[in-house]
């Protein structure tokens, strides 16, 4: 008897247990055919590309969340998640499978969530919201080479719960380097960052601060990569509408000459999105980034928009276009700094300076 109340005892305990607890597996799988034109080729005359393409609409990727009940509205969270190329099914670089998010952490729904380890950069996800294409392949991105697409890793973050209408968070990455700003003994220099959000039915508005320090010296001294950045931005709701308005800035301390001397960069973008029915969405968008010491300016026009076939499954496509001033060479994509065209390392899909360059995309994309 005292062994059957035993097992009963063990069995119940076992059920509460799994109540409490709770594991999601998830992903996004996202491609399709990619037209660009304005390519450089070796010959230093323009060519254009058709090509299948993973990732221009959102990136492919799959993932963990789990979260366990701790008692007094506190729970134990974890978050895992990697990219992969739908195209040819390749992962990140190789000792690096969750290169988006691995954080372990505490979560409460009165004290806000604290995490550790590493995450999306802050001025990744806190611009995305802002990005009328939020933040695809052809959009805010582009314009800065990529400096709003960053990860951080050694880090440190707090997300605030909503008051007022109001929130905060914040993320801290250490350096683990022998110097705190980093020295070359690690791979990343110190980065961190703050963002202030109000959210209302009608309007929302955010500021952003952050930094990423160059790994070998600890400074920033490279304005797409190893820089200071400013942002402010606003949604506003108006029925089957939404707007957006963005002023975001980056700077850099000199250091080498990198970048043809560039060292600040001021972009603005704004857009609107009209959900047309609950499953066909078109956006409009014109980004524009200034940079100094003669680096010129650039404008990116675009149009686009995504088509829901289920809860799970969109259609999607995009039609964009650069225009370079005299001295400027910023592609559609978030390409490195540089001229266009066959590098020792690859292929650069910069234009030559003062060309334009135009892309055409449309794709599928499927979550679970």
């Amino acid at each position: 008897m005292k062994k059957a109340m035993l097992a009963a005892a063990l069995m119940s305990a076992g059920v509460a247990a799994h109540a409490q607890s709770s594991v999601t597996l998830y992903g996004r799988l996202d491609a399709g055919i990619e037209y660009m034109s304005g390519l450089v080729n070796a010959n230093g005359g323009s060519s254009s590309r058709w090509r299948a393409e993973s990732g221009d609409w959102g990136t492919s990727l799959w993932g963990m969340k789990g979260a366990e009940d701790l008692g007094g509205g506190t729970k134990a969270v974890f978050h895992l998640e990697g990219s992969f190329n739908t195209v040819n099914g390749n992962g990140p670089a190789p000792g690096s499978i969750f290169n988006r998010w691995a954080t372990v952490g505490l979560s409460n729904d009165q004290y806000g969530t604290l995490l550790l380890g590493r995450e999306l950069f802050i001025s990744n996800s806190g611009v995305w919201d802002f990005d009328p294409f939020g933040q695809t392949s052809w959009s805010s991105a582009s314009l800065v080479r990529g400096r709003n697409w960053p990860a951080s890793s050694n880090n440190i973050s707090y997300q605030s719960p909503t008051v007022a209408g109001f929130d905060v968070y914040g993320q801290y990455s250490l350096s683990n380097a022998t110097s705190w700003n980093g020295n070359g003994t690690t791979t990343t220099g110190r980065q961190d960052g703050i963002q202030i959000t109000y959210t209302n039915p009608l309007f929302q508005v955010r500021g952003l601060y952050d930094e990423i320090r160059d790994p070998a010296n600890g400074k920033l001294d490279d304005v797409f990569n190893y820089s200071r950045e400013y942002f402010a931005g606003v949604n506003v709701f108006l029925g089957q509408f939404k707007l957006q308005a963005v002023y975001q800035a980056s700077h850099a301390n000199g250091g080498p000459a990198v970048n043809g001397g560039i060292t600040s960069t001021q972009q603005e973008w704004g857009g609107v999105t009209w959900q047309a029915t609950p499953a066909a969405a078109l956006i409009a968008a014109v980004y524009h980034v200034n940079a100094n010491n003669g680096g010129g300016n650039a404008n990116i026009y675009s149009i686009g928009g995504s088509y829901n076939l289920s809860k799970r499954t969109l259609l999607d496509f995009q039609v964009a276009t650069v225009r370079n001033s005299k001295n400027a060479n910023f592609g559609l994509e978030a390409n490195a700094a540089g001229a266009g065209g066959p590098t020792s390392t690859g292929y650069n899909d910069n234009p030559a300076p003062g060309h334009s360059q135009t892309g055409v995309y449309a794709g599928i994309q499927h979550s679970f």
